[in-house]
């Protein structure tokens, strides 16, 4: 089944501080996959947040991009949604899963969950405000005594949802524990829409076995692929060809981290491309020797050429002990 018109079924999930242009760019030229912006306030939207009018402008990436939107207010989102339709959005996805305490606070993300009736005024004045496709990314449920996907996906659907996500995991959970995959294979039999599944996929098998006991369209990958943007494009490869990866090369782990640095510094400038990129150096050494050290010394960085000078000489580093 082609979701919206998508040329794979294998999603990078929307992440608050990660999912920017440097890091779609990065996954995009190694694999096919769909990709997301990072979540976007409705409400900094009506206030002509520039930060946040950045990150929904998608017009200069030659891909399709979804764009995430997050509140509480139809109205609002109507507004966001136009404008996300100018910037460039190839369709429109509302969260209603996020657990982050201030998004809840503000009667957003997976709050939406305990309040159908709003949800679905939501999604109805987001459909109707634009051209574009919109889908819905929810939870199992606010905690484990009020689990609601399937007639919450049911409310998604009748409300002019495409397509939805949804996440095995409760509210009252956060990111911890297992992800509960039955939930999405009775979400995706109970309706006719799409259904992607979310949740502790990280390699191309899990994807593989996700879809086989949920039945779902497609599988959305988000802390899997930090360090290791190959992973989605390995995901649909194996889906889809049934090619398994070899192991990434350490120089191409070098020139990936040294590529998406650059990439910030054209997007953010280099004080705060070097600062941004430490979370960044954690993930893609994980698990190379010395990795400890390395990252005690980077995170002590802050100049540009200084930064540079350390990738390289610890993934060298690297390369001559794998080569020995």
């Amino acid at each position: 089944m082609s979701i919206i018109g998508l040329k794979s079924n294998v999603f990078l999930a929307p992440m608050a501080g990660i999912t920017d242009y440097p890091f779609r760019k990065v996954i995009a030229q190694r694999g096919l996959v769909n990709l997301y912006s990072e979540m976007a306030a409705i409400n900094a939207i009506s206030r002509k947040n520039p930060k946040t009018y950045r990150i929904i402008d998608v017009r200069n990436e030659p891909y399709p991009v979804i764009v995430q939107l997050v509140g509480g207010n139809p109205d609002l989102f109507s507004e966001a949604a136009k404008l996300a339709a100018d910037l460039g959005a190839y369709s429109l996805d509302i969260n209603m899963g996020c657990p982050v305490k201030k998004i809840v606070a503000n009667n957003s993300g997976s709050a939406l969950m305990k309040d159908l009736p709003l949800a679905s005024k939501i999604i109805e004045a987001t459909v109707k405000a634009t051209p574009l496709k919109v889908s819905v990314k929810f939870r199992k449920g606010w905690d484990n005594s009020s689990i609601n996907a399937v007639e919450f996906a049911k409310m998604c659907e009748e409300s002019g949802a495409s397509y939805v996500t949804i996440h095995g995991r409760t509210r009252a959970q956060g990111y911890s524990g297992e992800a509960d995959w039955d939930i999405i294979r009775q979400v995706k039999k109970a309706v006719k829409i799409p259904v992607i599944g979310n949740g502790d996929v990280t390699s191309p098998e899990l994807a593989k076995k996700m879809l086989e006991q949920t039945n779902a369209d497609g599988v959305m990958i988000g802390r899997g692929c930090l360090g290791n943007p190959w992973l989605l494009g390995q995901v649909h490869n194996y889906l889809h060809n049934g090619v398994l990866p070899a192991l990434v090369p350490i120089k191409e782990l070098k020139e990936a981290l040294l590529q998406q640095l650059a990439d910030m510094v054209d997007f953010y400038g280099k004080e705060m491309a070097v600062a941004i990129s430490r979370k960044y150096v954690c993930w893609y050494s994980k698990n190379l020797r010395d990795a400890k050290k390395f990252r005690e010394i980077y995170t002590k960085i802050y100049d540009y050429s200084d930064a540079i000078k350390a990738i390289e000489d610890y993934f060298s580093k690297q390369e001559e002990s794998s080569i020995l």
